[in-house]
Order: structure tokens, then sequence, then C-alpha cells
């Protein structure tokens, strides 16, 4: 919930309507909750048009409640037209007619007098779209003297930021309350709790909140409190591609192969709507778009040993490309938005057959559906993952008795040893491709420390390429195709900006304690399926090298809050806690 002044025109209003009830009931001023004899309710509506087409439209709704405190509220309108309410977010959005109804959710129905909320739907119209001209809060009109729910908009909007190289510099980034009561809640958790992460947007409920979580517009209004005077960044991970995660299970998404046009219509439309709102124009939105999608296309396609039927399929309909180019479009043409895309991490790209076909890939994907390079403010290496972000006991030019460091087992013939040269390198060759010149990179840094006992203080012994590297590498992954809820891994480098040349930011964009996938098979209605990665037992596939997983026991399902895992990664972090 967000608090702003009412603008006086419509306080004044608000409170002589107020003011009228009171004396014609005797009402007492007591917190309204919708029931006879309860205290006066006074407010003003703002309603806004905020994207409209040619079959339907998205509409934001601001109340402001003028009255006495309300724990709970509902309110209504009728359309003049044949508009048809076809989603909500942040507000339970129901319709019987011409007649609609809007509730509050369990996070947001709370006003103190001068409070105010906002609540957003989708919805289809043919012919024209009137604007309502009634609004009743809890029974009572608002909007009840000159202006109405047409007032131009509310003078308390923040104004919207200037364009900036680096969204990160000189700003604060928002912490999700959400994530931060779950690690605060932890023994020793307290520690890390105030650092920003990531919001997932990872199905279409999300947008509006999930199991009475909060929503986009929720953690939005949370971040205009937090920003204060000063300048702050909210992390947005888009995630919901159709067929998402081909070559994998545990992550799958709830669009099939082929629901491009759901993807389109009913995810991206919707949140674009939301972030173009002059609410929100003070903020820095940076979007991550669409994690593990295109490198699929090329490492996960045949002809090569990796290949699943999956990626073939996405390879063939093309819709992780115009999926992106969309989302890119869409969301790149707000001012204060900048689009990070996904580029892998280096032991997934770094191979001489995978580096230079990602990057021509990123290009066609980022000036696919409308959408040009200049939609592209920069990428993101190693979400979610745990690559190290620099190995510091061995270079890629190293050699162990006239055998390069390449051919390790560990290093397999990879061009890079770490995240930090990988991102540097493949923003080098992005540019390279016509992006600008001002690219900046992100590298999660939340899961990739490597810290504790294990942590290698030396290099290894210099008997062999092998005992060189492995006795030497942080990353002690038993291989570096290993993804999910690793064992030893530990918390990265804290948040930062401009850590390094090329790199806007380091973030923790996966919040450290939510699950990559369960390590056993659980039912669930989330669309998420079970991935031998995960499994402790698995002995590996292709991708792997065909070796143990190196998965934790017992986790949850993705995305679900595992403890053990938590406090390994406070174990195990580096820099130390």
């Amino acid at each position: 919930m967000s608090r702003t002044t009412t603008p006086p025109s419509r306080r004044r209003t608000a409170l002589l309507a107020a003011t009228a009830l009171i004396a014609a009931t005797g009402a007492t001023a007591t917190a309204l909750t919708g029931t006879a004899g309860a205290a006066a309710p006074g407010c003003t509506v703002d309603y806004k048009v905020t994207n409209q087409w040619n079959t339907g439209f998205g509409a934001n709704v601001t109340l402001t409640n003028t009255g006495d405190p309300v724990s709970s509220w509902t309110l209504e309108w009728t359309y003049a037209g044949n508009q048809r309410v076809t989603q909500g977010w942040n507000a339970t959005v129901t319709q019987s007619g011409a007649a609609v109804t809007a509730k509050n959710v369990s996070y947001n129905g709370t006003l103190a007098t001068g409070g105010s909320t906002s609540f957003g739907f989708n919805a289809s119209y043919s012919g024209t779209n009137a604007v309502p001209t009634t609004f009743k809060l809890n029974g009572v009109t608002c909007n009840a003297g000159p202006g109405g729910p047409t007032d131009p908009p509310d003078p308390t909007d923040p104004p919207a930021g200037s364009r900036v190289d680096n969204p990160y510099a000189g700003a604060k980034v928002y912490v999700n309350p959400e994530w931060s009561a779950k690690a605060a809640a932890e023994p020793g958790g307290t520690r890390i709790s105030n650092q920003p992460t990531g919001v997932w947007l990872d199905r279409t409920a999300a947008i509006a909140g999930v199991n009475g979580g909060m929503g986009l517009r929720a953690h939005l209004d949370e971040a205009l409190r937090q920003k204060g005077t000063g300048e702050l960044v909210v992390q947005l991970v888009i995630y919901n591609l159709p067929g998402r995660d081909c070559a994998a299970l545990a992550s799958n998404g709830e669009l099939g192969p082929t629901e491009i046009d759901r993807y389109r219509t009913q995810y991206i439309d919707p949140i674009a709507a939301i972030l173009a709102d002059a609410k929100y124009a003070g903020l820095r939105i940076v979007t991550t778009v669409e994690i593990d999608s295109l490198p699929n296309l090329v490492t996960n396609t045949t002809p090569r040993p990796t290949a699943t039927p999956n990626c073939d399929v996405m390879k063939a309909n093309g819709n992780y490309v115009k999926g992106v180019g969309y989302a890119l479009n869409k969301l790149g043409a707000i001012s204060n938005v900048y689009n990070y895309v996904d580029a892998g991490h280096h032991g997934w790209l770094g191979w001489d057959d995978n580096f230079g076909a990602s990057a021509e890939l990123f290009k066609q994907a980022a000036t696919a559906e409308g959408s040009t390079l200049g939609k592209v403010h920069g990428f993101i290496v190693n979400t979610a993952n745990y690559s190290a972000l620099k190995e510091d006991h061995f270079t890629i030019d190293d050699a162990v008795n006239g055998v390069s460091v390449r051919q390790s087992k560990w290093v397999d013939w990879n061009r890079y040893t770490d995240e930090l040269s990988y991102a540097q390198a493949m923003r080098a060759k992005l540019v390279s491709l016509g992006f600008d010149a001002n690219l900046g990179m992100l590298i999660d840094t939340s899961r990739n420390g490597w810290g504790g006992t294990a942590r290698p203080t030396a290099p290894g012994a210099r008997t062999n390429v092998d005992t060189y590297v492995d006795g030497g590498r942080y990353d002690r992954r038993i291989h570096l195709g290993n993804w999910c809820n690793q064992s030893g891994a530990g918390l990265g480098e804290r948040p930062k900006a401009a850590p390094a040349a090329g790199i806007d930011a380091y973030v923790w964009m996966k919040p450290p304690g939510e699950s990559d996938g369960s390590s056993r098979e659980i039912p669930n209605n989330e669309g998420k399926g079970f991935d031998r990665m995960c499994d402790p037992t698995y002995t590996g596939n292709p991708r792997n090298n065909n070796n143990m997983s190196g998965a934790l026991p017992n986790a949850p399902l993705s995305g679900h809050w595992f403890s053990a895992q938590f406090q390994e990664l406070m174990k195990n972090a580096h820099p130390a806690l």
C-alpha cells in the first residue's frame, strides 16, 4: 500500500460528502468495516486507461480514503458500454452485467485517512470505451463534486527521472519485504535480510500476486516508499516464455510451446501497462528478460549431443525469439525501464562453438517483433547459477608441463575460467555486432561465493594440469554443468554498483534460499516437473558429462523456501558474513 497526499480540491469535496453523511446518519468515528452503523467513508478515485488496443484495454485505479480509517474496502462502478473485465491484480475484480465490483486483497485492505492503494485490470470492449462516471466506496459515492474520475493526473505522482547510463549508480536497490521476512526468520538471517533481490514474475498470476502475496503494483508501491527522495532501482525477472526452459523440467512454465499470443496479451501487456503508470515514473526499473531461454536454442538443439526434442520445437517455431523481441519492444518503450537480456554463463556459452553463435542469436531476438538494439540496455550473466566470479589461482593462459589449462577436465577447452572474464568478453562481442558502446553487464553473485573451509588459498599442485586446476579452483562443483541446489555453495559478493570495467552491478537476482527444484517428484499445481539434476543420487547426462548432480537432498519445489540451502549459503559466504 502506498500513501499519497490527496490534492486539495479532491480532499475538500470528499470531506464535504463525508460530513453530510455523518450529519444524516449520526454515525460515530469508528473504523469502517462495511457493516451497518460503521463510520462514514470519504474517497477519491483516479481511473486511468493505461493501454488500449482494438479489442481491449488495461486500466489502473487509485483509490484514496479521505474519511475515517477503513479495515476493508469494496469499490463499485458501472460501464455504459460493453466493457468486460478479463483479469485483475491487487484486487479481486468481478463483474455482473455492466456492474463491476473490486474488493481488497489480504495486504491492502487497511486504509488510513489519506491512505491510497492502487489496483489494475485488463478488459475487452468494442466500439467506445467511456470512463465510468460514478464510483462508490463501501456504498458511498466518491468524487462527489467538481472534477471526478477524469481529473488530470495526480500532482503528487513523482516526476520522471532522467535516463542514465548505469541505473545502479547512485541509487538504492529495492529490498523485497517478502524475501526479507523469510531471510530474517532464519537463524543468523538478519545479517543479509536487508539485501536487495530480484522479484520473479514467473507466471501470469504473479502480476496480481500468488496466494495472497504481493503483486507487481504492491512491489512498486513499496518501492516508492523505500525510495524516499533519492533514486531507487527495482529489479524484475521477466520469466514466462512459451515452452519455457526446454532443456529442464524443474522450471517448466505455464504456457505451452505455441501460446505466444497468451504471452503477449496476458503476460507482457499487463506488465507493461503497470510499468507505464506515471505514478512509477520516478523509479529505475530493471527488467531481466527471459532467463535460460535463448542459449538453449544454441546448445540444446539438433545436431548437438545435448539436444532435447522440446528445444528443437522451440527453435523451429521461433517463439523464444518472438517472445523476447516482443518483451524488449514493449517494455523498452517505457522511458524508465532498463532491459537486460539473459546471456547464460561461462560454463554454458564459453566454448568457441557456443559464444559467437549466442551473440548473433541475441542480436536476432533484440531486433525481432519491432524491437531495436537501442531497447537493450545490457545483459545479465550467471542468473541463478553458481559459476565463480573470478578464479584467482589459475588463468586460461596457464600451462602445466606444456599442457594448457584449457585441456584440464574442469575447463574442458572453454575460453573462460570465470564469470567476470566471460561477461566482459561477451560485452565486447555484442558491441562489435552493433549494440551500444555503453552496453552494461550484470553478474548474479547470489550463490557463487564458494567460501568456507573448502575454499582454496593457493594454486593446486603442478603434478599435472588437472591437479593444478582442481586444487586451486574456488568453484567446488563436480562439473560446470551442475545447476540445481549445489552442495557447498555460498553467498557471493554483495550487490554493488559499477564494480569492474563494463559491469553495471553485481546483483542478487536469484533470492538466496529459494530452491532450484525438488530433489524428488512432488505433485503440484504450479506446472513444475521433476528434474533428475535436482536428485543427489542422479548420475548425470551429457550436459554434465555424466557426473553426479551435486544437488542437496530434501529440496522443495523450485521457488519454494529451502532453509537448509539458505543456511549453507550463509556458512560458505565469501566475503564471509
